[in-house]
């Protein structure tokens, strides 16, 4: 931490615009902060001293990260670059403060979080109103139950702009404009803070979402509503608009009355003043609390920056926004925004050319080490990268970027993922990149109903179509039908190898040990290209029973001994277990229906508990030991993992700081 009890916390500003004269004026009004730099891309430009008097201009954003004199960091820059300054500040050491949205989407947000979690810096969300007394008194009268039971919430945020300017950051669809994003957070957050005041947490998170907008002539969301239903039956309804004036009023409705407040988000003023909550009860009686407070508003959320780093946290406590309130309330929007089909041009493909550092992508990562695949012309990862739960380029790239660059060019992709979506993501990728020639594809075809010879070509060329590429470098069936002669399925395979299609060896997910040894004699017999690569369940724990039917595991030992003779390398799926592994499992029934079902015996969890030993003495998780066990096999043994933020793409990672031996392999296995 830079900043030291005893000494002010010397804050910069990125950007001059008018939320940073906000802040600063909150800043000059703290107790703890100091403003000393404001960075901008226009250093000359008129009026800057008087805005911000005693600060120093610094010519360009680079300045204020290399400023030794300055401790943290307010993002004020328009919303598509609130990530990559963020990111670049963690990385300076900087603790920043983000002005809201943290960031696009919650995975940019989770992207913020992992830069900070590793630099050891703070990193927050700016919803001043979040810090402010009156929100707390807010809280405080909704838990001690004085309109009843919750049942709604209604609140809106929405103004009307005097014309339609399409260069204006409201209405730009480059930098990111509309209402959802610029203000429609704001009653997003107090409905999940008040339905978590309720539960008595810190907030809560609905189970649903439904959304919708108006996007007008530039794309942009103009007026837009949603509704969300959370846990207790509470629903709220939120509204949000930048072409629409609304009436701004927060309505908390209870079994006993209702609270209103207008305008939550300024409090008792920027200034301060005095803030109101009415109450009013179905008895016909009312009552306003008011809440006076001389404070400046935008000075409680740099006083709590400063509290923070100065007692060594990296986030904000509650009533503000923690980094799981922020994730949480960007997947709300991302939803809204998904319902709505608001997608802005600077997410797509064509516009996002660099990694979310700003950076382009970088070649020299070396984390993940390469190893040589029977039948394959270039070296492999060895840890393949499953991506099939995203649904858009700015989020999957974020993560096949922190993959790429620390070593990893062994991308597992299949006709049936996500419809088609996963294939055409990573065809983006790899054309916007320039990865293609370096990396490793896997595809997959003819999964069940559609698992008939005639359908590898097909599909195959859809896929290839999608993925934007000639050819795939490994190529699986992904289901096998018992009921075609395995000859037809080799053959099939064998024409795409030859059409120049799949140029590696090619198997099936999800084989018998007797289809494979059908399949090879077959091959050898009419001088085809016989299957070299399995896809089956292989993990420490081994598989009670078919996640989904018509799956096969290879960890049970005939399956080990098979592998060994044959030299035919296993593409791990569910490698780790699905969790079994994760403190999360344990031995008690309540757990989740497939852990039990899949996992549970006690051999397993003997394999767990020396999975445990062994991770605590080697200072490593069970996971990474079960991680770890995959990679040590005595045959080529590929896992395929899935993680879906970037904490857990380095937590997978630090298996590959255990090198096991083959006597604590059997030690895993078998006790």
């Amino acid at each position: 931490m830079s900043a030291k009890p005893s000494s002010p916390l010397r804050w910069g500003i990125l950007g001059p615009g008018n939320i940073a004269k906000a802040f600063a004026g909150g800043v000059a009004h703290s107790k703890h902060g100091k403003l000393v730099a404001v960075a901008t891309r226009d250093p000359g430009k008129p009026g800057l001293a008087e805005a911000f008097p005693g600060a120093r201009i610094l010519n360009g954003y680079e300045a204020m990260l290399n400023d030794a004199d300055v401790d943290a960091i307010y993002i004020a820059t328009p919303h598509p670059t609130h990530a990559q300054w963020a990111i670049r500040a963690a990385e300076a050491g900087k603790h920043v403060l983000v002005e809201k949205p943290i960031g696009l989407t919650a995975f940019e947000a989770d992207a913020i979080f992992h830069a900070a979690r590793k630099a050891g810096i703070f990193a927050g969300e700016a919803f001043m109103y979040r810090l402010h007394p009156q929100t707390r008194k807010l809280v405080d009268l909704i838990k001690s139950g004085a309109i009843g039971e919750v049942r709604m919430i209604k609140s809106s945020f929405g103004f009307a702009m005097p014309d339609f300017m399409p260069e204006h950051r409201l209405y730009a669809n480059d930098l990111a404009g509309g209402g959802i994003l610029d203000v429609g957070g704001y009653p997003v957050s107090m409905a999940r803070l008040l339905a978590g005041a309720v539960i008595g947490k810190p907030f809560a998170e609905p189970g649903k979402v439904a959304g919708v907008a108006h996007l007008g002539q530039s794309g942009v969301d103009e007026w837009a509503s949603a509704v969300l239903h959370f846990p207790g039956g509470i629903v709220a309804e939120v509204s949000c608009s930048v072409s629409v004036a609304q009436e701004n009023v927060l309505r908390v409705l209870g079994t006993t009355g209702r609270v209103e407040v207008k305008d939550f988000w300024f409090a008792s003023g920027k200034q301060g003043g005095t803030g109101r909550i009415e109450i009013i009860r179905h008895d016909g009686s009312t009552e306003t609390v008011a809440v006076p407070e001389r404070q400046w508003l935008y000075a409680f959320e740099a006083d709590a920056v400063a509290e923070a780093i100065f007692a060594g946290k990296q986030e904000f406590a509650s009533p503000g926004m923690s980094w799981a309130d922020s994730l949480g309330n960007l997947r709300v929007l991302d939803k809204w925004r998904a319902d709505a089909g608001l997608e802005y041009e600077i997410e797509k493909p064509a516009r996002r050319i660099n990694t979310l550092s700003g950076r382009p992508l970088r070649r020299s990562g070396s984390r993940i080490p390469k190893r040589q695949i029977p039948g394959l012309g270039k070296a492999a990862s060895a840890v393949a990268l499953g991506f099939e739960d995203f649904r858009s380029f700015s989020s999957v790239s974020i993560l096949l970027d922190a993959y790429y660059e620390a070593g990893g060019n062994l991308f597992d992709t299949a006709y049936v993922y996500g419809a088609g979506k996963t294939e055409a993501l990573y065809g983006d990728w790899h054309t916007n990149r320039g990865t293609r020639e370096e990396s490793v594809l896997i595809g997959k075809g003819a999964h069940s109903p559609l698992c008939y010879p005639d359908m590898i070509g097909k599909q195959l060329a859809q896929s290839l179509d999608r993925l934007q590429t000639g050819y795939v470098d490994v190529y699986f069936m992904h289901r096998d039908n018992l009921d075609v002669p395995v000859g037809e399925f080799v053959d099939a395979m064998d024409a795409e190898v030859k059409a120049g299609r799949i140029r590696g060896p090619f198997g099936g997910s999800n084989w018998t040990m007797a289809r494979m040894d059908e399949a090879i004699a077959y091959a050898e017999r009419t001088g085809k290209q016989k299957p070299g690569a399995l896809s089956n369940n292989f993990s420490l724990a081994e598989m009670l029973e078919p996640i989904w039917a018509g799956c096969v595991t290879a960890s049970t030992d005939d399956w080990k001994a098979w592998l060994k003779a044959r030299r035919i390398p296993n593409f791990s799926w569910s490698s780790q277990g699905r969790g079994f592994f994760t403190d999360r499992a344990g031995r008690d029934k309540r757990d989740n229906e497939e852990l039990v079902r899949v996992w549970y015996s006690e051999t397993n969890f003997a394999r767990r508990d020396r999975a445990v030993e062994l991770a605590r003495k080697l200072g490593k998780s069970p996971i990474h030991v079960a991680l770890a066990y995959v990679l040590a096999q005595p045959f080529p043994s590929i896992p395929l993992i899935g993680p879906r933020t970037l904490g857990e793409l380095d937590d997978s990672l630090l298996a590959f700081d255990i090198r096991l031996t083959p006597e604590q392999v059997s030690w895993l296995d078998n006790g």
